[in-house]
């Protein structure tokens, strides 16, 4: 049975392993179906389980092929038992997307250790976790994809936000380091940055305060999900082989 997609943009996947990060909502849950829907074989990771089996019923029940992991990627211990896990079912990994972030929004003057720690250990380390790990298949294969979800407020900033610009900012920089170091074993990596995209946090704004937003954008609406998984895709396709440690930025203008 061929995969039913709700995608426009394709790419020839077949036969590949990709693994997505906070696989279990939003972007990452797009990006995993989007990449399943070309016919990878998709390891969608992330910590809550129950939420995760609904990305993978989503996956399946369209004809594609996934497996849940649940795993917590800020953690080096859990991020090494993830690979054992993987290298045991799978002879290969091709394709790696580090989506999982979260936020922890408050003024820098009253900034908690905890909120500063948690976001750079869970959007940044994991990054880097998840990196080192995949590296080392990737440049045994001599090919590889990774693809790291950055943010616009990692090139811009944004108020209230400097633990999550910080740690979007950091994976900028690791991004652009590590294709240099992978470039001649025909491994790519680059990030995406996405700008204001549809979602349960950007409705909570208000009807007002998106109209405002919106004002700040030539493309006059917020982006998709899938906006943002079609880059992915094309980055990890086969035509995206001469592009690496570049930062492309899906944010209908914003920032140009």
């Amino acid at each position: 049975m061929g995969v039913v997609s709700e995608f426009a943009q394709t790419a020839d996947l077949s036969g590949q392993v990709a693994m997505v990060t906070g696989a279990s909502q939003g972007l990452g849950q797009a990006c995993a179906r989007h990449l399943a829907a070309c016919g990878a074989q998709v390891l969608c990771i992330a910590r809550n389980a129950e939420k995760l089996a609904e990305t993978v019923e989503a996956i399946v029940s369209s004809g594609g092929q996934a497996i849940a992991k649940s795993c917590d990627v800020s953690s080096r211990e859990s991020v090494k038992e993830l690979f054992n896990q993987v290298q045991d079912q799978f002879p290969k990994l091709e394709i790696l997307v580090n989506n999982a972030g979260i936020t922890r929004d408050t003024l820098l003057p009253r900034m908690t250790d905890a909120q500063w720690d948690e976001v750079i250990q869970t959007n940044l380390t994991s990054c880097f976790l998840l990196c080192r790990e995949a590296s080392r298949i990737m440049m045994s294969a001599r090919y590889g994809r990774i693809i790291n979800m950055a943010s616009v407020s990692g090139l811009i900033g944004n108020p209230g936000q400097t633990n999550y610009s910080a740690s979007k900012a950091g994976m900028i920089g690791l991004t652009r380091s590590l294709a240099r170091e992978l470039g001649k074993r025909n491994v790519t990596v680059n990030a995406v940055a996405p700008g204001f995209i549809e979602s349960d946090m950007t409705r909570a704004l208000g009807d007002e305060m998106l109209k405002e937003v919106k004002k700040r954008i030539p493309a006059n609406r917020l982006g998709s999900a899938s906006d943002v998984s079609a880059t992915v895709v094309f980055l990890a396709s086969a035509g995206a082989s001469y592009i690496t440690g570049q930062v492309i930025t899906v944010d209908g203008g914003m920032t140009c």
